[in-house]
């Protein structure tokens, strides 16, 4: 009875307008799930790859090949399958592909179909989603990590560094991290409105940056958890995505808003800096993905101070994670679905950074959609955090949502551990 027996790719549209897949899976009890393919940026080099139709039409970002391969190969092999065997029907998509960032059927094809299962196996238990993936195994809300000024390929590259974020380390609940982050944002729009320099959001809802530096935006952002009646660094800290390889090359950090270049140790001095002079908790994508000496010298000066992510330096692969522990590199590990391309890779890199002592942050990506699983999968993978973007817009505040019905429903998980979750308490002094 939990036989697939059909599935239904369709094209529908993103957060930013463009297409993406839509995977339907339907069983022979009737359960069905339904997965949706987001889409980044900010890419990583090694990461799975969205397949696009190319040409002119949609500027190149149509997904009919990628529906194609759904409805012809994908069906063709695992309709007949039980959706309760998510790791056999993940090698079937994996070995279907056949190279190591899915670029023949597409990232995206894969992971809205894997989704979709995962989605089905759930329906079929009759359980949500995140108690079918927690199982007997432990689950607690994740610390939200939440975006308050977008720059970098969010925004135009208004700014170099990509998401000013904030965490809500004084939270005792989810539900409370909520109410702390909406007086931060509404603090930091009231300040940008009174300096004249509010223009609208960025791709993932955080205010349009409009600032003379990386700095002033720093100090905005502190300006704005103080005008909300919150201590900087006790109550709330912050946290950027400095998004280093889109301006940084071979060792060569080029600032277009501050107009200068850094070498490695230059760049790497200058965010030292900013973590001695702002109560930063968290950092992610430091150094570029092609800078691992700089990574690992990185995280030698500042990795007993803050969390240091890893994102396009290690794509949610498991072995990537494994050789960055053994060198030292990242303390942290972002966890994105899209980029593994399966639900069994995505779960095999965040078990890796667990095993490795790393903390872990289930992400969604620039391009969303409605879909809700990964607020799903930082809970019932007791994930312990989880990045969403900004406090605005309908694809965000979905998964908001979707956290504060979890939290507040019956037979709830467990509730925040800010020690846990942000393991540098020192920071927050």
């Amino acid at each position: 009875m939990t036989m697939i027996t059909s599935l239904t790719a369709r094209r529908i549209w993103d957060s930013r307008g463009r297409p993406t897949v839509e995977v339907d899976v339907a069983t022979a009890s009737g359960a069905r799930g339904r997965g949706i393919a987001p889409a980044g940026a900010s890419r990583g080099m090694r990461e799975a790859v969205d397949l696009r139709d190319g040409g002119s039409r949609f500027g190149g970002m149509d997904v009919q090949k990628a529906l194609l391969g759904v409805r012809g190969e994908i069906a063709r092999a695992i309709v007949g399958m039980d959706v309760r065997d998510q790791r056999a029907i993940d090698d079937v998509l994996i070995a279907l592909d056949g190279t190591p960032t899915k670029e023949r059927l597409g990232g995206n094809a894969l992971i809205a179909t894997s989704l979709a299962v995962l989605h089905a196996a759930a329906a079929a238990a009759d359980t949500p989603l995140w108690r079918y993936l927690a199982g007997d195994r432990p689950a607690t809300m994740p610390l939200p990590q939440i975006q308050i000024f977008g720059g970098g390929a969010h925004a135009g590259r208004r700014m170099d560094v990509q998401d000013f974020m904030v965490i809500a380390t004084g939270a005792k609940s989810f539900e409370a991290a909520m109410e702390m982050t909406a007086e931060v944002y509404r603090a930091a729009g009231a300040l940008m409105a009174g300096r004249g320099k509010l223009a609208g959001v960025a791709d993932e809802g955080g205010w349009w940056p409009d600032f003379n530096s990386n700095e002033d935006a720093l100090d905005t952002l502190v300006a704005a958890i103080e005008a909300a009646g919150y201590v900087p660094g006790s109550d709330v800290g912050i946290a950027l995505d400095i998004a280093a390889s889109e301006f940084g090359r071979e060792g060569r950090y080029r600032l277009g808003l501050d107009r200068i270049e850094l070498d490695s140790d230059g760049f790497a001095e200058k965010l030292l800096g900013w973590i001695d002079r702002y109560p930063i908790v968290s950092i992610e994508d430091p150094l570029a993905e092609d800078d691992e000496a700089g990574m690992i010298a990185f995280t030698r000066a500042a990795g007993d101070k803050v969390q240091i992510v890893g994102d396009d330096f290690l794509v949610t692969n498991a072995t990537l994670v494994c050789e960055a522990a053994a060198k030292g590199a990242c303390n942290t590990v972002l966890i994105k679905p899209n980029q593994a391309g399966t639900v069994t890779q995505t779960l095999e890199a965040l078990e890796a950074a667990q095993r490795a002592g790393y903390g872990t942050i289930v992400s969604a990506r620039s391009g969303e959609t409605e879909d809700v699983a990964i607020v799903h999968l930082a809970i019932g993978w007791n994930a312990g955090q989880l990045k969403v973007g900004s406090f605005a817009r309908s694809e965000r505040m979905a998964k908001w949502n979707e956290g504060i019905r979890i939290e507040t429903g019956p037979r709830p998980p467990g509730a925040l551990n800010v020690d846990r979750l942000v393991r540098w308490p020192s920071r927050r002094s």
